[in-house]
């Protein structure tokens, strides 16, 4: 190992080049020295594969209801994207020389739906900012040091070598899409300084089923159903049955179920099947049960010579009124019924590899208002690494905005460069 003579003024040193690290990077106002670690080759992969490469960077309205966490941060969560919200993200990219268009959902994209554009608009910034990128280089140890902290950084896999910096900020992700290069080794950086982990989870993710029917309904897409999430919650001390009902697109695979309405019901469910979780699908939601009950006996009178397996062909796709008709054995009053409430057991999900998002992480009540570290001064943590995960629809990259903005705003007031927004 060496000491690298030619960066030992590092004022900040900001490790992960995510979302999270780049806002960090190119919000910095201050002229001191700072220096972005990446292990991958280029920085923003995981960003520009956002919001199914269209760039989901927000949503308008975020409130305290759309983030989760186990260790009690959901407040600190709120009053963080409430100091840097929606309308200061929109006009942070608008000022990298993005235009945004926002969709009936509330979602935010860039004009030309390509997520590239908020990693190149982030790139731009940085260009402007006296910020020097070092890719391929995986911080592998970060020890406490007399004024700061000797940095041990892996180069291209092989080589190390040691560094300076006044300050740290852990940007470096959760434990999910590891292709991304985010596989949870940074945890251990910060529980070196006596932090400790919440469980983690998937978030955003796949969900499991063995329901028989499943293999006939692998590759169907019902659009805007209306899913109910059905869990036992045990956060008030006794077992309460609850669940959370939205209206969304829904794709069966032979696994299970995925799907817009799945991903943004995950983050409700995915901790919590052990307890037992029941999805209810309904596929008609604009029909009552009565009405769709004498339209298949009206539709059975008037050809009696139709198999009862075809008489939901027309009223829902075919292959998924085939499957209703036999989970309901031909009854149609139990069909019209299950048209309105098809349940799966959920049984599982398809793991952190699969997921966009890590439920769980560094425990929010051992950071400050500042998302400095409690337990050693001048170590701050933003993004996914925090227990902080949010719905799906851009509240995720939201947080890693809001909490970069956050730190650096803490830094520059360390460093005399004042507290400002945007």
């Amino acid at each position: 190992m060496r000491y690298n003579v030619d960066m030992d003024k590092i004022k900040t040193a900001i490790i992960g080049g995510g979302a999270a690290g780049l806002v960090l990077a190119s919000a910095l106002k201050n002229d001191e020295k700072t220096v972005l670690f990446e292990r991958g080759e280029r920085v923003g992969k995981k960003l520009s594969a956002t919001g199914n490469g269209q760039g989901n960077v927000t949503n308008l309205g975020v409130t305290k209801e759309q983030y989760f966490s186990f260790s009690g941060g959901e407040a600190r969560a709120k009053e963080i994207v409430t100091r840097y919200d929606d309308a200061s993200l929109c006009e942070y990219f608008e000022n990298a020389g993005l235009l945004l268009i926002t969709d009936e959902r509330g979602r935010v994209y860039p004009a030309g739906r390509q997520a590239s554009a908020l990693t190149d608009a982030l790139r731009n910034l940085l260009s402007t900012r006296k910020v020097e990128v070092c890719t391929k280089s995986r911080v592998i140890e970060i020890e406490n040091a007399q004024g700061g902290f000797v940095i041990t950084v892996q180069k291209d896999g092989t080589e190390t070598e040691k560094v300076f910096a006044e300050t740290v900020v852990l940007c470096a992700g959760g434990t999910v899409a590891r292709s991304f290069g985010t596989d949870g080794s940074a945890y251990a950086l910060a529980q070196k300084f006596g932090h400790t982990l919440t469980p983690l989870f998937p978030s955003l993710v796949q969900l499991k089923s063995d329901a028989k029917e499943l293999k006939s309904l692998k590759g169907i897409r019902v659009p805007d159903a209306m899913v109910t999430a059905i869990y036992t919650d045990f956060s008030s001390g006794s077992p309460r049955q609850r669940s959370v009902r939205l209206k969304g697109d829904i794709m069966f695979a032979d696994y299970g179920v995925s799907g817009d309405s799945i991903f943004r019901l995950s983050p409700f469910l995915t901790h919590r099947l052990q307890d037992g979780v029941v999805l209810s699908i309904d596929f008609l939601p604009t029909f009552k049960e009565n009405h769709i009950y004498q339209s298949l006996v009206k539709k059975q009178a008037q050809f009696p010579n139709l198999p009862t397996s075809e008489l939901l062909c027309g009223f829902v796709n075919n292959q998924v009124g085939r499957a209703v008709m036999k989970r309901a054995k031909g009854d149609l009053q139990i069909a019209a019924r299950t048209v309105k409430a098809f349940t799966l057991v959920i049984t599982g999900h398809l793991g952190l590899d699969s997921a966009q998002v890590t439920k769980g992480g560094i425990r929010m009540d051992e950071v400050d208002e500042n998302l400095q570290s409690k337990k050693q001064k001048g170590l701050y943590f933003a993004g996914e690494i925090l227990d902080i995960d949010g719905q799906c629809g851009g509240y995720n990259l939201q947080w890693a905005y809001s909490s970069a903005r956050t730190v650096a705003a803490a830094i520059d007031q360390k460093y005399g460069k004042g507290r400002g927004q945007v």
